[in-house]
């Protein structure tokens, strides 16, 4: 039954160039970009990477710029944002940015985008961007889609086209953060969703997504229907402990960064596991692992299988934070192996 549901459901990778401790932002990077020949290898569909500003523990601030080094170093996996955030930047520079990469990796690019602004003021404030500009995310999503398509910004920029992007029909996601899902639903275009404040929660938003997703013409045709991604953290060990422990360096960075307002570098899950915390900072990491999968490569891919059937999801975009590099490869080589995935070259 796992099998012949996740044949189904594409699996994919997000990797957001997570900085461990002992490491510099520098070695994150480069972990990056051999990840996802990595995995690749493995047989995973799509490899995403993430835009983050200002954060210490996280190394990936460009995602073009950062998916152009990954798509240059793989050959067949397609190669995307997870995302960029559109209140971040110039609908126009954004269609160029990407009309770049699928001129140059043409067929494997994704462009994933997001509402969300900078995390702190200090960063709002580099970036040139309020707090308010998240509203204007639909406008700027429009703008977005007509360079994409080549019939410029529709107001005003009469003769101008995005070079090189127009009629080069990248498709594009939308992260389901604040009116995220409407959004997507309103343009007909993939929505990419997580269960961050709930299973319960993000089914129900699937199902507004569904129910009033409009059929757009200038989407690619595997996407004219409504088409879900949903991001979840998973992974996979030799036993559930093993798999839990994966998950303890990032929950105690989301708890720092909710009791210290900074996001650190990542912690040998044995130093975390170890740590004496206080009352509040045990009830936060409990509650950064419960929406967060862990099992043997068996027990996870049941549980894949298992949030695959309950959201109807097409497609699984699976995230690990952990510190050890070897052991995260070998958790998606487990569930590579559990859920039947053929490997490339095999």
């Amino acid at each position: 039954m796992v099998n012949e549901v996740l044949r189904t459901v594409r699996l994919s990778v997000l990797d957001r160039s997570l900085v461990r401790k002992g490491e510099g932002a520098d070695e994150a990077l480069r972990a990056t970009v051999r990840f996802a020949r990595e995995t690749e290898a493995l047989g995973y569909h799509r490899f995403w990477v993430a835009e983050h500003h200002g954060v210490p523990g996280v190394a990936g601030s460009a995602p073009t710029v950062l998916a152009a080094a990954v798509a240059s170093a793989t050959g067949r996996i397609r190669v995307g944002t997870g995302g960029v955030m559109l209140p971040n930047h110039r609908p126009l520079v954004v269609a160029e940015q990407f009309g770049v990469l699928e001129s140059l990796f043409p067929g494997r690019i994704d462009a994933g985008l997001g509402r969300s602004v900078g995390f702190t003021g200090a960063v709002r404030r580099a970036l040139g961007a309020r707090k308010e500009a998240a509203e204007r995310f639909g406008d700027d999503l429009d703008e977005l889609l007509g360079w994409l398509d080549g019939d410029g910004d529709g107001d005003g920029a009469r003769g101008m086209r995005a070079v090189p992007s127009q009629g080069l029909r990248v498709p594009v996601f939308v992260l389901a953060t604040g009116s995220g899902a409407r959004a997507a639903a309103e343009r007909g275009l993939p929505l990419v969703i997580a269960p961050v404040r709930g299973e319960e929660r993000m089914l129900r938003a699937i199902d507004d997504y569904r129910a009033a997703f409009r059929p757009s013409a200038s989407a690619p045709e595997q996407y004219r229907g409504p088409y879900v991604v949903v991001s979840v953290s998973a992974a996979a060990g030799a036993t559930t402990a093993e798999a839990e422990a994966l998950h303890a360096p990032e929950a105690w960075a989301t708890v720092v960064s909710r009791t210290r307002g900074v996001f650190p570098a990542l912690e040998p899950a044995g130093e975390v596991l170890e740590r004496e915390m206080t009352d509040r900072e045990r009830t936060l990491f409990a509650e950064a692992r419960r929406s967060r999968i862990g099992g043997t490569g068996q027990g996870t891919a049941e549980a894949l299988a298992g949030l695959a059937r309950r959201s109807g999801a097409d497609e699984l975009l699976i995230t690990l934070g952990t510190h050890d590099h070897g052991r995260r490869l070998d958790s998606y080589r487990r569930l590579a192996r559990s859920a039947g995935l053929s490997p490339v070259g095999r």
